[in-house]
């Protein structure tokens, strides 16, 4: 592969910020042009460095990688950060995801999850490690609507609920006995919600969701 995925790191921890650019690099897909210790070093390299992706860990000294990430996309508003995520994070997440991240992943993940983000997003998508998700979302969705209204939507009791259900990892089917609805009911349903936020998928939909205050992140 001639152009690869060029990649900056942003991880505290040292032996995980090495380990992960020795398996990126062993690819033929990705290349580690840069890596940082701490948003500060961050914000430094980026002003010599042009990556395709950052990779950003949330809790770092100097500066932390949500404040890493408002003043880096402030410079750069197409720059495209996933997040290397821990269990216990969850809390940062809504504050991640206004300030322009496109993508979580549990640190934990394998090889295969990461490369799936990193192309995922480097192709215009979202992305939002399954695992993460079921942990951080709570169980409700915003039934009154404020946030939705303020934006000019309107969700019906229903399309409230399939929501709520697409939180929490439910498939089509799975959705359909909980409601009692057929397959092809929850997906107009989910096509509706879709449309009516203007997203191209389910993890596009649920940082809308989350970004706008419906569903609610567990503190």
């Amino acid at each position: 592969m001639t152009n690869k995925i060029k990649i900056l790191i942003v991880e505290d921890h040292e032996l995980f910020r090495e380990g992960l650019k020795f398996i990126l690099n062993k690819s033929d897909k990705f290349e580690v042009i840069a890596d940082a210790a701490n948003g500060e070093e961050f914000l430094l390299k980026l002003e010599k460095n042009k990556p395709d992706i950052v990779l950003m860990d949330i809790e770092m000294p100097k500066i932390n990688g949500i404040e890493a990430s408002v003043l880096a996309i402030a410079k750069l508003p197409k720059l495209k950060i996933i997040v290397l995520s821990s269990y216990g994070d969850e809390v940062y997440y809504s504050d991640m995801i206004k300030a322009g991240v496109l993508g979580f992943v549990l640190k934990k993940a394998g090889i295969n999850e990461l490369e799936k983000a990193i192309e995922t997003v480097f192709n215009g998508g979202n992305f939002f490690s399954q695992d993460l998700l079921q942990k951080a979302v709570c169980m409700r969705a915003n039934i009154n609507n404020e946030p939705f209204n303020k934006l000019g939507i309107k969700l019906s009791k229903r399309e409230n609920e399939v929501l709520m259900l697409i939180s929490k990892g439910y498939s089509n089917i799975e959705i359909s006995e909980k409601l009692f609805i057929s397959p092809s009911t929850v997906n107009n349903h989910r096509s509706n919600l879709l449309s009516k936020t203007n997203t191209k998928n389910t993890a596009s939909l649920l940082m809308f969701a989350i970004k706008n205050h419906i569903l609610e992140i567990n503190e």
